[in-house]
């Protein structure tokens, strides 16, 4: 078989996996929907393919995911280079995220973080930071969750040890959030 046919096995395989994380997505949706209605905020991180997936998925409510309505406030935290290299310059890396939550989070807003390990040290911390300042979170995860695994309001775990098929799984999931968010959303706005 050739390694695209592989390629779309597994891919199909592990997007069939998820249906049984249907009650921690509407969790995750209703914690979205809850934030932005209420007028608080997205605070989203990631690590490299993560962080262009948060990228898509603040993107979604600042701009629009389908139909023309009102912009909702999601901030990705890997976006500003002169800020991430500050803070890592003078705190460290692990600090990057976690400093800029306890910089733009407040209690009523909702940290996403997206890490296929769940190992990232950066991931870890702001997910700390987070729930000391009082927000609610939501981590998407690969493999077993790693050290980041229980830390979170919601999970999602994606239990694959392919990191293309997690960041798959994971563009899907924030995907269906948007779609069992944005009419809430359009009727708001």
């Amino acid at each position: 078989m050739s390694i695209f046919r592989n390629s779309v096995r597994a891919a199909l395989s592990t997007i069939e996996s998820l249906a049984e994380m249907e009650k921690d997505l509407l969790r995750a949706a209703g914690l979205v929907r809850g934030c932005l209605l209420a007028g608080g905020k997205l605070l989203v991180a990631g690590n490299g393919g993560s962080a262009g997936d948060g990228m898509d998925f603040s993107t979604e409510f600042a701009c629009r995911f389908r139909d023309d309505r009102r912009p909702y406030p999601a901030i990705n935290l890997a976006a500003d280079g002169t800020l991430m290299t500050a803070i890592g310059n003078d705190y460290g890396f692990e600090e990057v995220f976690a400093r800029q939550v306890w910089a733009f989070g407040k209690p009523g807003d909702v940290l996403v973080v997206y890490s296929t390990s769940g190992k990232s040290r950066n991931i870890v911390r702001a997910l700390e930071e987070g729930k000391k300042r009082g927000l609610e979170s939501i981590a998407f995860l690969g493999r077993d969750g790693g050290a980041a695994a229980g830390l979170a309001t919601v999970e999602l775990i994606v239990r694959s040890e392919v990191t293309a098929r997690i960041q798959e799984a994971h563009k899907f999931l924030g995907h269906c959030i948007c779609e069992q968010v944005d009419g809430d959303l359009k009727k708001e706005g």
